[in-house]
């Protein structure tokens, strides 16, 4: 039975805000909720919706609509979700470029997109079907377009991942009535050849403990504390820029990770619930910290632990740019100098770097995961499990069959 009900919630920065979900079953038999800011609103779309349902009607202006057409309106909705502390910025942001870089990269919006980017990340492909009419936007026209993306040479993860966002365009045309018909996004697979299976799995690349030391010992300033600090203790840079010195414990010697902030430095609740997690911190790195603390510049964001020159978040892309890139070329000269081997290697390279260490320390892998914020055991030792002892994956992969069984 359809209902609306009032949701409430409370933001990182304590904000209370509410909104009002109206949930359903729509005219394939499908459960959906559509949130909005008003009951007012939400009636009215509830009023609507039954309407269609009962009648068992599409929407005239779905015969009209073009796919270009529903990745916009999908596309403002993520935003009001986005104001609404929903979603992400970086979700948002993420999902407007599959849209607009590659499902219909010849609309206005996407134009207006491009202009706002850098010219080296500007996309090229002009295969998409922004045009299409959505009763011709069938199955067989999306597995023609999944073609034509491996065809231009985009990779099988990112194929899969832009069609993920079709996918809930498409389901988000079908909530408002526009199309009645099945997804035709839904399911629509992504198969490597025989010869890249295997390749695209994420490859764990960290720096030799010589590269980090080389790397370490160059930086100076907040850099020089954030590389020690990642490198200890494996946080995300998005974790990292949210801390405050109130999630430091120095009696305990604990670092708590609650959240995390986006490239728009909005603070947000980390990537999942296991993200939330307490990490041990070496004696040396207490001391490190409280003297970091010391000299400290104020922060007017929070009191934050590494606040940008204004006191603000850190942009992380800025930083990428501004210090650490800059790091490894200094590193690389220094190697090359002293004849030494030095690859400069990934920030994210850091966070490796740390879970390696946890790992040789003979760290059990079930600690590892809850240090590291991963959601189940499963996924870390799909990442690191070619780095733990055989004995260990064994005794692992019995305990992941053990809870399935």
């Amino acid at each position: 039975m359809a209902k609306i009900t009032k949701r409430t919630w409370t933001t990182a920065s304590g904000a209370e805000r509410e909104a009002w979900v109206f949930d359903y079953v729509d005219q394939n038999g499908k459960r959906a909720k559509r949130q909005f800011p008003t009951k007012k609103e939400a009636t009215a779309f509830r009023i609507d919706i039954e309407g269609k349902i009962s009648r068992g009607e599409q929407s005239v202006d779905g015969e009209k609509m073009t796919v270009a057409d529903v990745c916009a309106s999908y596309a403002k909705a993520l935003k009001a979700e986005v104001d609404l502390n929903i979603i992400t910025e970086q979700y948002y942001r993420t999902t407007k470029g599959h849209l607009f870089n590659y499902v219909c990269p010849d609309s206005d919006e996407a134009k207006e997109h491009k202009a706002k980017q850098r010219e080296g990340d500007r996309v090229t492909f002009d295969k998409g079907i922004g045009k299409l009419k959505l009763p011709k936007c069938t199955r067989p026209a999306v597995i023609q377009f999944k073609d034509d993306l491996r065809a231009a040479e985009v990779g099988v993860v990112s194929t899969r991942r832009i069609l993920g966002s079709l996918s809930r365009a498409m389901n988000f045309a079908r909530d408002e009535g526009w199309i009645r018909t099945a997804n035709p996004a839904a399911g629509v697979t992504v198969k490597a050849p025989k010869g890249e299976r295997g390749k695209n799995k994420t490859k764990v690349v960290m720096p030799t403990k010589e590269e980090f030391k080389l790397a370490r010992d160059l930086a100076t300033g907040s850099l020089a504390m954030r590389i020690r600090l990642a490198a200890a203790t494996g946080l995300r840079a998005s974790e990292m820029y949210a801390l405050q010195w109130g999630d430091v414990s120095f009696n305990a010697g604990e670092l708590s990770v609650t959240r995390r902030a986006d490239a728009q430095g909005k603070v947000d609740v980390t990537k999942s619930e296991a993200g939330k997690r307490v990490v041990p911190m070496s004696a040396s790195l207490l001391a490190e910290l409280k003297a970091w603390k010391e000299n400290a510049t104020k922060s007017e964001a929070g009191d934050l632990i590494f606040p940008n020159a204004r006191g603000n978040h850190i942009d992380h892309r800025n930083a990428l740019e501004r210090e650490f890139k800059p790091l490894m070329e200094l590193a690389a000269a220094k190697a090359k100098e002293t004849k030494v081997k030095f690859k400069p290697f990934r920030w994210h390279s850091l966070r490796h770097f740390a879970i390696s260490t946890w790992i040789e320390a003979g760290f059990q892998p079930k600690v590892i995961q809850v240090m590291a914020g991963h959601s189940t055991l499963a996924v870390t030792m799909d990442i690191y499990g070619d780095i733990f002892p055989s004995e260990d994956r064994r005794n692992v992969m019995d305990s992941i069959a053990a809870e399935l069984a």
